[in-house]
């Protein structure tokens, strides 16, 4: 009797089948919305250096705000979205890593250990490799730039390479950008954050422990912890630490069980809000940040060594530090490599994870204070996550199997684990 037909297994496909839907849709829409950030990078590009340059730098700088009497809030457009609406993008964030940890790639130990070490890895050689080449003290504060992974670009270029890519090399790739955003999350809270006013902190704890009573209430109304959530915000804020921040320990805190019959918090939010942080808030940073002059100014001899560091340490500094870490991790065997995957399915996860951009720009922005180092940093990032993207793309095609051979490895796999069990 053919066992996919059996009672017991269909229903348990269905089941697994319906399990990984919410992980496919989520790298779907991150691969479509690579798209979308591209497009916006170049308008902004084209913009900045185009006839009407003039308007693009008015707009970023205009401020809004609200004046009442001898009190204001007024600050420029520029800072609304990085500020703001970023924050959006962060909470997810914090809802991403909240999930991973209850039952993704991060749930287990053992499942943990690959992408962990290969993220450390990958976090600590391109910061190495910057200090190396712009260690200098006016360059020095950016070493954090070229740590982080693009995941909607990343996850874009393996979506180039069809069914090359296996689907535990996709989930490989999601956990480490997973861990690499947490780490560039610490590195902002503690080194790219103005001196700490305890004041403001307390404010924030109070809006955390208010979400806490709603929680043990067993309020599901979500508008019902929007001002505990601004409570959150606007204390980090005042307290000098970036308030985006504060989307991540709200969206860490967001519920991850559901009821019978009902998803949970924190499904209903990612499924919700990550269109919206893909195709809107995300492009419209990359809109507001990478619009970068291509003028002499940006190519000055004190920035040079800001924009070399940043591209060596996506380049090269992320593949080497992937691999070597990942190497470490498996020849101590406190990792496995899963299954279907071998060194050269790891050579790639370390060149796509040069493709730094969204955290880099956002990180460079909190960086440098120099236009000119800034404008050259930006300009580095988005070479290197070029060049980085190129390289995973080229990489993948002389590398990985295509369809037949892969389908012919990945049987050899199963009946290789079948006869072990």
């Amino acid at each position: 009797m053919d066992s996919s037909s059996s009672p017991v297994t269909s229903p348990l496909r269905r089941l697994v089948r319906f399990a990984r839907l919410p992980l496919e849709r989520f790298l779907r829409v991150e691969a479509a919305s690579g798209i979308v950030l591209l497009f916006a990078a170049a308008v902004a590009l084209a913009w900045a250096n185009g006839p009407f340059a003039e308007s693009y730098l008015h707009l970023r700088h205009r401020e809004v705000g609200v004046r009442l009497g001898a009190w204001s809030f007024v600050r420029p457009l520029e800072w609304f979205v990085n500020d703001g609406l970023m924050t959006l993008f962060f909470f997810l964030v914090g809802l991403e890593i909240r999930r991973e940890v209850h039952e993704g790639e991060l749930s287990e130990v053992r499942r943990a250990v690959l992408p962990v070490a290969a993220a450390l890895g990958g976090m600590v050689a391109p910061a190495l490799f910057y200090l190396q080449f712009a260690g200098g003290a006016a360059t020095r504060a950016g070493w954090g730039v070229p740590m982080a992974t693009d995941i909607a670009f990343a996850v874009g270029v393996l979506a180039l390479l069809g069914k090359r890519v296996p689907p535990a090399l996709r989930v490989l790739l999601l956990a480490l950008a997973v861990i690499d955003d947490l780490g560039a999350i610490v590195v902002i809270a503690a080194f790219y954050s103005s001196g700490i006013r305890l004041g403001g902190l307390a404010v924030a704890a109070l809006g955390a422990v208010c979400i806490l009573l709603l929680q043990r209430l067993r309020v599901r109304a979500k508008l019902a912890y929007v001002p505990a959530a601004l409570a959150v915000w606007a204390g980090t804020y005042a307290s000098g630490v970036h308030p985006t921040i504060a989307g991540v320990v709200v969206g860490a805190m967001t519920p991850v069980h559901g009821t019978e019959g009902e998803p949970s918090p924190s499904e209903e939010l990612i499924e919700g809000l990550h269109p919206w942080a893909a195709y809107a808030i995300m492009p419209l940073f990359a809109l507001a940040n990478a619009g970068v002059a291509l003028a002499p100014e940006g190519f000055a001899p004190h920035a040079l060594p800001a924009a070399l560091g940043v591209f060596v340490g996506l380049v090269a500094g992320k593949p080497l530090g992937v691999l070597a870490a990942s190497a470490l991790a498996l020849r101590t065997g406190l990792a496995a490599l899963p299954l279907g995957l071998r060194a050269r399915h790891l050579l790639v996860l370390g060149l796509v994870a040069g493709i730094g951009f969204t955290m880099s720009l956002f990180v460079a922005q909190l960086a440098f204070t120099v236009p000119a180092t800034l404008a050259a940093a930006k300009l580095a990032i988005l070479a290197a996550s070029a060049t980085a993207g190129v390289l995973a793309l080229a990489a993948g095609r002389v590398l990985l199997p295509s369809q037949a051979e892969s389908g012919a490895a990945t049987s050899a796999d199963e009946a290789e684990a079948s006869t072990e069990l």
